[in-house]
């Protein structure tokens, strides 16, 4: 049945591949937007967190949302002022969309939020990581665990919530794949032990798709693909996809730490994330193997 969906964050990288894919099944969009463009394929409204504004009219006939807003934890360095916006950005629209939920007048049924697997810590090592395991300590794990508080609190709104906590998406058009790629050659990181839980971008807004559409779907879902890799191997892979020279010396963690500062915690540390939950759940993955996702990202 078709859905009137409000998408936050839909001009990012993953809104720009859900959203054809939602209206493919014949939802209708509106996006939300800090500025107000006509655009040909769905109604854009506008709002501002900063200002604590909605767009009068954004929430009418919607039955879904799909909140995606947040700053790239990954596309500047983190400075105070960075690390402020990777916090508001999630925090303070998440608190503005349940303060206009709570006010009532609607008929939003669904609420999807992103999440990220950074709430289980930088580094976690070996283990595998399912929903049930404790935030962990680092600055994004902070920022996740009030990101997921913040969204918690539309739930208690008689609202069905779904949190997907994203991994690394693969996609030809930005992201960690892009960035690992850029370099003449391609090198693990650090010790290239670390596990690296991705995902296929399709695969993502599928799981988006199937949270809006499957009243089944409740709570908190681990976004990753089915089998985490190594750097190391993870590396040598994209370079062999991608038709790039794989240098097997890794680049030490001094050097990330002095290029990246804080922020080398997102390349050096790493979590091997289970996906069984949303497996059980009934999600059936289009890209299960890496290769399979590589292939078909380096094809198109």
């Amino acid at each position: 049945m078709s859905q009137k969906i409000l998408i936050t964050g839909g001009t990012g990288l993953v809104g720009s591949v859900l959203i054809p894919m939602l209206k493919a099944k014949g939802h209708k969009i509106v996006v939300l937007s800090r500025t107000k463009k006509e655009h040909p394929d769905y109604e854009v409204f506008e709002w501002d967190y900063k200002r604590d504004y909605l767009e009068e009219g954004a929430l009418a006939g919607v039955d879904t949302i799909m909140h995606l807003a947040g700053a790239g934890v990954a596309d500047a360095k983190w400075t105070p002022e960075r690390k402020d916006e990777i916090y508001n950005s999630r925090i303070k629209t998440s608190l503005l969309l349940h303060n206009e939920l709570q006010k009532g007048g609607h008929q939003v049924k669904t609420f999807v939020a992103a999440s990220a697997i950074g709430l289980y810590g930088d580094d976690t090592g070996n283990q595998l990581i399912r929903e049930t395991m404790p935030v962990g300590h680092n600055f994004l794990a902070h920022v996740t665990d009030a990101w997921e508080t913040a969204t918690n609190k539309i739930s208690s709104l008689g609202i069905r919530l779904v949190q997907l906590r994203i991994g690394i998406v693969l996609s030809k058009d930005g992201g960690a794949l892009v960035e690992l790629l850029k370099p003449p050659v391609a090198a693990p990181l650090g010790k290239g032990k670390q596990y690296m839980s991705w995902i296929h971008i399709v695969d993502l807004a599928q799981m988006f798709i199937e949270s809006a559409e499957n009243e089944s779907y409740v709570g908190a879902y681990n976004a990753v693909g089915p089998k985490p890799e190594t750097n190391r191997d993870f590396t040598k892979k994209a370079a062999k996809a991608f038709g790039k020279v794989f240098l097997p010396i890794p680049v030490p963690s001094l050097v990330l730490k002095l290029m990246l500062g804080e922020m080398a915690s997102i390349v050096l540390g790493g979590s091997r994330i289970s996906s069984q939950k949303i497996e059980e759940a009934g999600f059936k993955f289009r890209f299960p193997k890496l290769e399979k996702a590589l292939d078909d990202l380096s094809t198109k």
